[in-house]
């Protein structure tokens, strides 16, 4: 059943739901604000490169004053934040996410991360069969029984 996996995606959801309450139209109420931490290494993080090169591994951003842009979906949020005054748009997805901390009442999750399987991401966009057409890639390993 897995149960743990499925606790911490209910958890996920916690954060997602801070993030939508920050990005609306009253953004963060009181002394609210969040330490949000993430791993650079997922593939689906969309950061600047500097930034990777700074944090090669996991990042740390703080949502409090000055963030512009903060929107989140089913697969993760965007924010734009200033480096050394300069304005980055970051993109990370919910399973990169490895921390988040609202000081301001004490609340704190840690979340595992597991890498995506190479063999679950999409291919290239544009990809068709030998014919023009439309091509699915299908793995059987969906439909093996899992010990």
């Amino acid at each position: 059943m897995e149960y743990k996996q499925l606790a911490q995606d209910a958890l996920r959801t916690v954060v997602r739901r801070a993030i939508e309450r920050a990005a609306g139209p009253g953004g963060l109420p009181g002394a609210h604000h969040f330490y949000i931490s993430f791993k650079t290494t997922d593939p689906g993080c969309d950061i600047d490169e500097g930034l990777v090169e700074a944090y090669p591994e996991e990042m740390t951003i703080v949502l409090e004053h000055q963030f512009w842009e903060l929107s989140c979906d089913d697969d993760g949020f965007e924010v734009t934040l200033k480096f050394g005054g300069v304005p980055k748009y970051l993109s990370v997805p919910w399973r990169a996410v490895t921390r988040f901390h609202d000081p301001s009442v004490d609340f704190r999750l840690v979340f595992d991360y597991v890498a995506p399987d190479p063999s679950e991401a999409p291919g290239p966009a544009g990809d068709a069969g030998a014919e023009g057409g439309d091509a699915t890639v299908v793995s059987l390993e969906a439909f093996r029984k899992k010990d």
